[in-house]
């Protein structure tokens, strides 16, 4: 198997170790900047490091493009041009619809992965075990593309997950763009409200609620930009929600302030449980037709509903016109899992 990674920073750079290491590839890079080309080749992370795209892309039967976000779009649009009718393209952009390509090879993807160090030379092959890998297939995706990648990406420890990249945007919104406005915010308040002084040494509080802040700043200015509408309402949300707690303290309403403390813990609680993952699964086999887009269907579907998919192959009937996609979902969401398909209109057992 031959990969293709299209920028060789922490996360490509990790993508290709992972690929190297768990998936036994040969790993193409591109990366315009020779001297970092030339330290992943070093620290083995690279087989080779072509100086064109086309070069790097031949062959390749998937191709990871970790640009910086801010020409994300044209690379993974120039990827396309030079990759084969073959290949599975994706990007790891933590916003996705501004990277959306009317292009059935194309995936976007988001691994929830990453370091407070950038750099290949921080890369390593398992950065991305055990965590989740959104991806956001379309209508037009094509099923034998998509299982490939979904496979490949389980094979290097992660979780694919396929959603909506309205929903992925808004969600990422909701619980990575706002924590870091948050936290930029609490760093600026705490420093004028100190001054000079130093921060007390019975400050545990603060420095897990701000560890985020002040990250990579061309990174982190990129991402709010390209995410600006659905972090505008995130803040808007936000803002409310502080008005309201001012007007309970105003009114040194005890009995609320209990209940707004308890209800975030059991929130918390709630949504930290729905992502736990792990134990016995169940195979669901899927009768389907062959068209574009089946495949993708059933996993926004079911991803969408919170289940995740753990793995997933694709029998195609000997004439063509029909086939077979197993997923394998936990045993306990396999009930719903199976309703959830039935609604779609397909038979499964």
């Amino acid at each position: 198997m031959k990969v293709c990674v299209v920028g060789v920073g922490l996360v490509g750079g990790s993508i290709a170790l992972a690929a190297r290491e768990r998936l036994g590839a040969h790993v193409s890079g591109y990366e315009p900047d020779r001297v970092a080309a030339q330290r992943a080749l070093e620290m083995g992370a690279l087989d080779d490091a072509p100086e064109s795209l086309g070069e790097a892309v031949v062959d390749a039967e998937i191709a990871f493009v970790a640009a910086p976000l801010g020409v994300l779009r044209e690379t993974v649009l120039e990827t396309l041009a030079v990759a084969a009718p073959g290949c599975t393209v994706t990007d790891v952009g933590s916003t996705k619809r501004a990277i959306l390509a009317d292009d059935q090879r194309f995936i976007g993807g988001h691994p929830l992965a990453g370091g407070e160090s950038a750099g290949v030379a921080h890369a390593r092959a398992d950065l991305f075990v055990d965590a989740t890998w959104y991806l956001t297939p379309t209508r037009t995706t094509s099923g034998v593309l998509y299982e490939r990648l979904h496979r490949a990406l389980t094979t290097i420890g992660a979780r694919p997950t396929a959603v909506d990249a309205e929903v992925h945007d808004r969600m990422m919104a909701a619980v990575s763009h706002l924590p870091h406005v948050v936290a930029n915010l609490l760093v600026a308040q705490a420093s004028g409200v100190l001054g000079g002084e130093t921060l007390p040494a019975t400050g545990p509080s603060f420095r897990d609620a701000t560890r985020v802040a002040g990250a990579n700043p061309a990174l982190w200015a990129d991402i709010m930009l390209a995410n600006r509408d659905a972090l505008l309402r995130s803040v808007a949300e936000a803002a409310t929600g502080l008005d309201e707690l001012r007007v309970l303290l105003e009114a040194g309403d005890v009995s609320a302030l209990y209940d707004w403390q308890h209800d975030a813990a059991k929130q918390r609680a709630a949504l930290l449980e729905a992502g736990e993952l792990g134990g016995p699964t169940q195979r669901l086999r899927v009768a389907v037709p062959n068209r574009p887009g089946v495949v993708a269907e059933l996993a926004l579907k079911l991803g969408g509903a919170g289940i995740n998919i753990s793995d997933l192959s694709l029998t195609p009937a000997p004439d063509g016109t029909r086939g077979e996609v197993a997923l394998w979902v936990s045993t306990a969401d396999a009930p719903r899992a199976g309703q959830l398909i039935a609604e779609l209109g397909f038979a499964v057992a």
